[in-house]
């Protein structure tokens, strides 16, 4: 019965994925949210569950190209609504209609449930937190920002010059957010000096669509940051693996000490990945102490947690 089940999973995905790489643009459009509303409701149920590494390669193919279907229309999809916000702003914050986003409530949840988590392990509050891929609608640290953390400057990384410019006129109206929001254009890898400055790092979902991608940019971010500095991965976790690339805590985070995994099962589609920046082993432990207190950096607990429930941290 399960395997019936998770090949008619498979297949309704399989029929959406042609059907979307069909499409002549996907640009938001009628067409377009309905096929990716179909996409994510299928995706969405935690049965049956999908081991992604052992479907055939015709279908790890039309996942591979299905996540970065899904990128494009993400990316297309926020540089709609961000230019949508600031151009219907009439001269007030355009910060205060954040709901018009179709996936905003998402936004709130995910970020409770990472707020909640950092919170399990950081007990200092981080001065200065990096978002890695932070687009042109950079809600994670607008929300972070305004609902958890009112005092922390957030640096804002992504490659692309028109998403930052975009995330930048949409903060411009809001006197606190626009002196706490730092953009930077310039792909993460080429970026070495000031990682050690942050407590925390965000890596955005699709930053690095395949393993190897994924893997050399979270390489850089483990040689740069600080010991004792935190970094947040979002992965995917069975049918939502469709949808978003997978961080597979034990081959994928060398140099990290995992702290914790969280795979939600509602509506909030990304899990969550928790990791410490490995001490420098050469120091004395009185030296390693001292780099953590540098860091306002208190950490509970080092064992790896897994978790998959419906209630949030």
């Amino acid at each position: 019965m399960v395997c019936q089940e998770q090949e008619a999973l498979v297949n309704k995905v399989l029929d959406l994925y042609h059907k979307i790489s069909s499409l002549d643009t996907l640009k938001p459009s009628q067409d377009v949210d309905t096929l990716f509303t179909q996409l994510v409701r299928t995706c969405i149920p935690h049965t049956p569950f999908i081991d992604i590494t052992k479907l055939s390669t015709t279908v790890q193919e039309a996942r591979s190209n299905l996540i970065r279907l899904c990128a494009e229309a993400e990316s297309l999809l926020e540089m709609h609504y961000s230019a949508l916000l600031v151009s219907s702003s009439s001269g007030e914050n355009p910060l205060g209609r954040l709901h018009v986003f179709p996936y905003y409530s998402n936004y709130l949840k995910l970020s409770s449930l990472e707020f909640n988590i950092l919170s399990q392990h950081c007990q200092a509050v981080p001065t200065k937190i990096a978002f890695v891929g932070s687009g042109p609608l950079p809600l994670t640290s607008i929300v972070l920002a305004t609902n958890h953390f009112p005092n922390t400057t957030f640096h804002n990384y992504d490659i692309d010059a028109l998403a930052n410019s975009m995330a930048k006129a949409l903060v411009s109206s809001d006197h606190d957010l626009s002196k706490r929001m730092v953009f930077h254009t310039s792909d993460i890898l080429d970026v070495s000096h000031g990682l050690n400055e942050f407590n925390v790092v965000f890596l955005a979902a699709l930053v690095g669509m395949k393993n190897e991608e994924k893997k050399k940019v979270i390489d850089h971010l483990g040689k740069y940051m600080a010991p004792g500095a935190f970094l947040m991965v979002r992965s995917a976790y069975s049918a939502r693996a469709f949808l978003y690339p997978v961080v597979n805590p034990s081959f994928d985070l060398k140099g990290f000490e995992v702290l914790s995994v969280f795979h939600p099962t509602d509506e909030v589609i990304n899990s969550v990945v928790i990791a410490r920046k490995c001490p420098i082993i050469s120091t004395s432990s009185k030296e390693v102490q001292s780099l953590f207190n540098n860091n306002n950096l208190l950490i509970n607990g080092n064992m790896i947690e897994e978790l998959v429930t419906e209630e949030q941290l």
